[in-house]
């Protein structure tokens, strides 16, 4: 679960977050100066996207999608306000990757849902509403094992030790890169999942 710093230590990107004992995990989780963010992508290629307020159906077929980011974002909300002892909110976005069309028969006022090539951009553009305190609690909170894994018994399952392991090298390195425009392009090209959002390869 690598991180990535960006604009100056500003950004922290988490790829891959193991939440809880089994195998469910957050896509992405964002964190800088205009908030908290998971990320929810899915890759539907060439396909019709219909999006109401509680449904969003994939060439008419419906989908949990708007349900699972929901709970996502409630979930690191609570896992974050536990650990940092302040009140953090968390907004969740679905990225979808390739879509051929969207239509909103109504947009849903709690989740973000967009193409995946917009997302850099829309991030970028967000204000800044966390003060440089908060957003230095919230970063070591989130890159924090037991901040996921409040109770859990790493050594039961190596595979959360190892990627773990890989967060706490790069948070190490004070890895600097910058947001690149070469995300998108890297989204367009079908990179997916861990590779989404680690295109920040420029000026470290």
């Amino acid at each position: 679960m690598p991180i990535i710093w960006t604009n100056g230590s500003e950004w922290a990107v988490l790829h891959a977050v193991p939440v809880g004992k089994g195998d469910s995990d957050i896509d992405h989780v964002v964190v800088g100066p205009a908030g908290v963010f998971t990320i929810n992508t899915k890759r539907h290629r060439g396909k019709k996207i219909w999006v109401g307020d509680r449904m969003l159906m994939v060439s008419g077929q419906k989908t949990d999608h708007l349900r699972n980011s929901r709970h996502e974002a409630k979930r690191a909300a609570k896992l974050l306000t536990k650990a940092t002892g302040i009140s953090v909110e968390v907004h969740p976005v679905l990225a979808i990757v390739e879509p051929a069309s969207f239509t909103f028969r109504q947009r849903p006022q709690d989740v973000s849902i967009m193409d995946a090539r917009r997302l850099p951009r829309w991030l970028k553009r967000r204000r800044a509403v966390l003060a440089p305190e908060e957003l230095a609690s919230i970063i070591d909170a989130a890159t924090e094992v037991r901040t996921w894994h409040p109770t859990a018994d790493l050594s039961i399952d190596p595979s959360y030790r190892e990627r773990f392991s890989e967060l706490e090298r790069k948070d190490h390195q004070a890895y600097l890169v910058r947001l690149a425009w070469s995300l998108a392009m890297a989204i367009a090209a079908g990179a997916v999942a861990v590779s989404f959002l680690t295109s920040f390869t420029a000026g470290f």
